[in-house]
């Protein structure tokens, strides 16, 4: 019977111990998972871009021979462009701000084919524009708002029957806002959709060569292009737990 108590209590003495030495032992566990890379969109970049336009220009104060004073029409324009640009951007969190300068050569032309026979034309050749641009950053998803200022040469033509036909040059600043999406396909290779609008302002003619009195024009410009930017350097993500 003593023999039975002390192996019992051994038992107990035994198990109280391994109990304690238990509990002052470390707990390892797995390290949480690393999550993938958040993309940093600063950095130096350039690239090609290319589109469609649409223009709308609003003549007005006599476009005809003399006694169809206060003429005023509207007509469009439509065609391509492409050209290449330059900018840098900085990242702060989920924010990306920078600026970008581009330019492009385009044929973008329409008349308004006026049915008393004299007709106006105008063509925007080539233009730029230097903007600032921000956006909100969702790792490789980008999406940015741009404004600033935008530069065109437009040839405009207007012919008279039996007097010929005026044409001239006209180099315009105005203005220039849109927005758009870009998406970072590689670490260093940028794709985008863009909106941009251009306000070109009015230009005068205020002594044409064909009989017609003076007149002006107003000229304002809707542009949609797909681009590739290649941002140089190495990409500095931000590693997230």
């Amino acid at each position: 019977m003593k023999r039975i108590l002390l192996t019992t209590a051994s038992l107990c003495a035994l198990n109280l111990a391994s109990s304690a030495l238990a509990a002052d032992l470390p707990i390892y566990g797995k390290a949480p998972p690393m999550v993938s890379p958040a993309y940093d969109w600063t950095g130096f970049y350039i690239g090609v871009f290319g589109g469609g336009a649409y223009g709308n220009h609003n003549l007005n104060n006599a476009t005809g021979p003399a006694g169809f004073a206060n003429f005023t029409t509207n007509y469009d324009s439509k065609g391509s462009l492409g050209g290449g640009e330059i900018g840098y951007q900085w990242q702060s969190g989920s924010i990306v701000f920078g600026v970008e300068a581009d330019g492009f050569g385009a044929d973008i032309k329409g008349g308004d084919n006026f049915a008393l026979g004299w007709d106006d034309a105008t063509k925007l050749g080539w233009g730029g524009t230097l903007r600032a641009r921000g956006g909100i950053a969702v790792d490789r998803l980008l999406l940015f708002f741009t404004g600033g200022w935008a530069y065109g040469e437009l040839t405009h033509s207007n012919t008279n029957p039996g007097f010929g036909i005026d044409t001239f040059k006209a180099a315009r600043s105005g203005l220039a806002a849109g927005g758009g999406i870009a998406y970072a396909i590689t670490d260093n290779l940028m794709g985008k959709l863009e909106y941009r609008y251009l306000d070109l302002g009015t230009f005068h003619r205020d002594a044409p060569a064909n009989g017609v009195l003076p007149y002006n024009v107003a000229n304002t410009y809707s542009i949609v292009t797909l681009g590739l930017d290649f941002k140089f350097g190495d990409n500095a993500v931000v590693a997230k737990y």
